[in-house]
């Protein structure tokens, strides 16, 4: 049986046409659920034959003022022909609302992953990312939170213990290795103290870059385009950048070198945020495993994290953060 308690239940496919129509855009019937867990992603045909993306946010999660600073920054960084994709404007407004969700409306791109084991295609990345960058320090967020150990560390640390989402035979092995973890970052935040808060695309992994080939006609612009402004934060530059990184040090050291090389052209690079590459990994970490426990009333999420709340899954949360302790007492690396 369908579950009906959840307020997405109420996001039905005629609702959301509805929504559309009611903001001024003519649809036709088509109608196509895109991959999104935070919020409700749907492409959605128009009378033209043209296609749009529309995004239903999560109720409650952001309020006015944060979604219209997203939105904001997307348009500016598309007013200045950096390749983000932002919503549509219509009558001076981004944000529509309709049986009470809150929408907004993309143009469609196309693309496909990156491929950063290619430098060059690296660097294209860091040159824009270097754009961005210079944008995002012009001016500061004032609603949108900070990325910082408080929120993305200690508070999904203590949801996930007080929630008791760890299996009771793994909670003290997991409490305490997290405790460390927390520790181990704090004390590398403390080094990078001084380091400079832009405003980040926050959320800047490769399933977030739609790479177009140079030679699609399809498209007037080749390279990448930069989607999803939802986790958009204040926080260190190196944000946008580590998680194009992985492999082994000298891998990363590679993939370091190529970024910066297109980066730099654009803004300037402050070598002390290298060491804080391995402590936001391990925020990621503890923070996504407090945001599938945050969500699990949704039915998107049990259906596609079965495995949440396993002892092997919790295990090997207790191994990975093993790890990244580990890490983060190696030095990091080094600017090219």
């Amino acid at each position: 049986m369908a579950d009906t308690t959840h307020p997405y239940a109420q996001l039905t496919p005629d609702r959301v046409l509805d929504a559309l129509e009611s903001a001024g855009w003519r649809v036709d019937g088509r109608l196509f659920a895109l991959n999104s867990y935070e919020n409700r992603v749907y492409q959605i045909g128009l009378d033209d034959g043209a296609s749009v993306v529309a995004k239903f946010y999560r109720p409650a999660r952001w309020s006015d003022a944060q979604i219209g600073e997203e939105h904001a920054f997307a348009l500016e960084l598309a007013a200045r022909e950096i390749p983000v994709v932002a919503p549509y404007e219509r009558e001076g407004r981004t944000l529509f609302e309709h049986a009470g969700f809150r929408f907004a409306v993309y143009p469609r791109r196309g693309g496909r992953s990156p491929e950063l084991d290619d430098p060059t295609v690296l660097e294209w990345i860091g040159r824009f990312l270097g754009r961005i960058h210079a944008v995002g320090g012009v001016e500061a967020f004032r609603a949108r939170p900070a990325l910082d150990p408080e929120s993305f560390g200690r508070e999904p640390r203590d949801f996930i213990l007080e929630h008791r989402l760890v299996p009771e035979e793994l909670r003290e092995a997991w409490s305490s290795i997290a405790a460390l973890a927390l520790e181990s970052i704090e004390r590398r935040w403390q080094e990078a103290a001084g380091l400079r808060s832009i405003r980040l695309h926050g959320d800047c992994h490769p399933g977030n870059i739609l790479w177009t080939p140079i030679d699609d006609h399809a498209s007037a612009i080749g390279g990448p385009h930069f989607v999803d402004l939802d986790d958009c934060r204040s926080g260190p530059a190196i944000q946008d950048l580590w998680m194009l990184l992985s492999g082994d040090r000298e891998s990363m050291q590679r993939q370091l070198g190529a970024v910066l090389r297109g980066y730099t052209q654009f803004c300037e690079f402050d070598p002390r945020a290298l060491i804080l590459i391995e402590p936001l990994r391990t925020l990621r970490l503890l923070h996504y495993a407090a945001w599938i426990g945050a969500r699990w009333d949704d039915p998107a999420f049990p259906a596609a994290f079965p495995w949440f709340g396993t002892p092997r899954y919790w295990q090997d949360r207790v191994l990975e953060l093993r790890e990244q302790v580990g890490a983060m007492d190696e030095p990091p690396l080094e600017q090219p």
